[in-house]
Parts: structure tokens; C-alpha cells; sequence
């Protein structure tokens, strides 16, 4: 028989190669294998902590975001107060002037308005324009000479809404327009 007519031998693969010529010292392999493993693990144990540590942190600082979210508000709210208390020991005194107090009370009312608009409320007040269900809230329907059919005739209770969003409708009374 020639070397061409023997059969075919596979070529050993690397792991087989291996297995059947094992590393001078096996334990060498084994240690790195070991190390590495523990190199894992420890930054498996420290990235788990981590993620731990970030939870807890955004949590609390969720918490205190809603505890203390409101206080930029009330800060602003705060000189109003001051000026409604000055205007009730105003009111107390024996020789209050009813012009005098009613004029002060106009001027806090202003005052808080534009605090809370300062904050994005905006009031919703639809007098004479086209009643919208989205934003107002009708509650009677009444004729008029004055103001076209499904206008908004009288405003009985202010609307609200935050930065866009409707806090509550303005209650109004719609026209039905001149009557029959």
C-alpha cells in the first residue's frame, strides 16, 4: 500500500489536541480560571451594589422632590398672606374705610393672580367667545340680544388651567341667542 492509498485521517481539532496533550501543569489553567471567576464575581457583587446604591438614591430624591416641590409656589404665596393679615387688622381698626379696605383687597387679589400665574396658572374667563365643552362647563342656557347663539353670555365660577393642562371648567351660561 502507498502513502496515497491510506485512508484519509481527520485532522485532530484544538480542544481534542487538548484533551489528549493536557498542559504541562493543569493546576496553572485551573488557577487563572479560578481567579478570573472571583475577578467576576466581585465586579458582578460591586456593579449589583451599585445599581443598589442608584435605586435608593432616586427614591429618595423622588421623595423629596414631591415634599418640597410645592415651595417655590408658597414662597411666592407668602407676601400675599402678609398682605391679607395687615388688611383684616386694617379692617378691625374703629375707623376702617370701607373704600380704603376694598381698594387693598382688589390689590392682594391682584397680587395673587400673578403669583400663581408666575407659576403657569392661567384663569379661564370666556365672556363672549364661542363656547368651547373642552373648557367650559355650561350650566344654564339663556337668550340675548347681545351675544350670538352658543357664545358664552355670563361667567358664573372662573376656570382653571396649569401650564395647559385644565384644572377645572369654567362654569358659564351660554347664549341661545336673541329670543322668539
Amino acid at each position: 500500500m502507498s502513502p496515497s492509498d491510506s485512508p484519509v485521517q481527520p485532522t485532530p481539532s484544538a480542544e481534542e489536541s487538548a484533551q489528549a496533550n493536557p498542559p504541562v501543569d493543569g493546576t496553572v489553567a485551573l488557577a487563572a480560571a479560578k481567579k478570573e471567576a472571583a475577578d467576576n464575581y466581585e465586579r458582578f457583587m460591586r456593579i449589583a451594589a451599585d445599581l443598589e446604591n442608584l435605586r435608593k438614591r432616586t427614591v429618595r430624591e423622588k421623595e423629596e422632590l414631591r415634599l418640597f416641590a410645592a415651595s417655590r409656589v408658597l414662597e411666592d404665596l407668602m407676601p400675599v398672606l402678609d398682605n391679607l393679615a395687615l388688611g383684616l387688622a386694617a379692617a378691625k381698626q374703629p375707623n376702617a374705610d370701607l373704600k380704603m379696605l376694598t381698594g387693598g383687597v382688589d390689590m392682594v387679589l391682584t397680587q395673587f393672580k400673578t403669583a400663581l400665574s408666575n407659576h403657569g396658572l392661567k384663569e379661564i374667563n370666556p365672556v363672549g367667545l364661542a363656547f368651547d365643552p373642552h373648557q367650559h362647563e355650561a350650566i344654564s342656557h339663556a337668550p340675548s340680544a347681545d351675544v350670538k347663539a352658543e357664545h358664552v353670555l355670563t361667567v358664573v365660577r372662573t376656570g382653571y388651567a396649569l401650564n395647559g393642562r385644565l384644572l377645572r371648567p369654567a362654569a358659564v351660561v351660554v347664549s341661545s341667542g336673541a329670543a322668539k
